[in-house]
């Protein structure tokens, strides 16, 4: 998971870094607030890309003495800075820009700079998005996109593709609200644009940190995972009763499950031992559906 990760990552690095120079650049010359917003956005989609690097890279640090369940949340925590630097330098930001602008008005100046820099930021950022979701659709199976999302535990993963879904359609609100402020020549639609950005950045913020804090506090299986396992136990004739499995993610494709049953009574401690090896092979059948290792 982790390479999946990295390729992901890898191209948005890349395609944010092309684009928010190309904003900026775009930006001098036509005085846009909502292009000079878009480039910030950029540029924070940049940093980010980097500082998900950091955590899918600690987290692969084998376990020792201080955590012997590894390092694998370290991928959640910086995945928790990432939805906050979204929130306060990106959305937060270009709302502030858009507010500026919209008390301060400007006609924009030389607009076929915005209109080129964003037709190539659109092709860029779509090719970067492209990568993310061939990574992304790996795992997500035939879940539903938004459900697919929800259920990820790949967070670094999760979030090129939020990131670049955002990214793509601030894109689009930049091109009208540089469009209609030509047509019609009434200045407050870049403001306006840059506004709506920032408003889109703080939502997918704040859904990509509730996402990470569930995981960062300690998430379990999904509830249709769980009840395979509770299948499994159902099917084995030696188990008599059982409590629901208890499970906890330390990493994006590693899981702990506790399990905890009751014998048959006239079981030898050999009979026991070969009905937890039997109820540990089945675990195999979750890592085979499932993009996780059970321990």
């Amino acid at each position: 998971m982790a390479a999946s990760s990295n390729r992901a990552i890898y191209g948005a690095i890349i395609a944010n870094t092309a684009i928010a120079i190309s904003k900026f650049i775009a930006a001098i010359f036509t005085g846009s607030s909502a292009m000079f917003s878009e480039g910030i956005h950029s540029l924070v989609d940049s940093g980010n890309g980097f500082l998900l690097l950091i955590g899918v890279r600690r987290s692969k640090k084998p376990a020792d003495d201080a955590h012997p369940f590894g390092y694998g949340k370290e991928v959640f925590f910086w995945s928790f800075i990432v939805a906050l630097l979204i929130f306060a330098l990106g959305g937060g930001f270009a709302i502030h820009e858009g507010i500026k602008h919209l008390q301060h008005p400007k006609p924009l100046a030389n607009v076929r700079w915005n209109y080129l820099v964003l037709i190539l930021a659109m092709i860029f950022e779509g090719a970067a998005l492209r990568v993310a979701l061939q990574e992304f659709n790996k795992s997500r199976g035939s879940k539903p996109f938004l459900r697919g999302l929800i259920d990820s535990k790949d967070s670094a993963t999760v979030a090129v593709v939020i990131e670049d879904t955002a990214a793509l359609i601030g894109l689009v609100i930049a091109f009208f609200a540089v469009f209609l402020g030509q047509i019609t020549g009434w200045v407050y639609f870049d403001g306006i644009g840059s506004v709506l950005i920032g408003v889109l950045l703080v939502i997918v913020a704040l859904f990509f940190a509730i996402e990470c804090k569930a995981l960062l506090i300690g998430e379990g299986l999904l509830p249709e995972d769980v009840d395979k396992i509770i299948t499994i136990l159902k099917e084995e004739n030696r188990v008599i009763s059982y409590r629901r499995p208890l499970s906890l993610y330390f990493g994006p494709s590693q899981v702990l499950v506790n399990l905890d049953v009751n014998f048959a009574d006239d079981l030898t401690s050999d009979d026991i031992e070969e009905t937890i090896d039997s109820l540990e092979s089945t675990r195999q059948i979750l890592e085979d559906d499932y993009p996780f290792k059970v321990e």
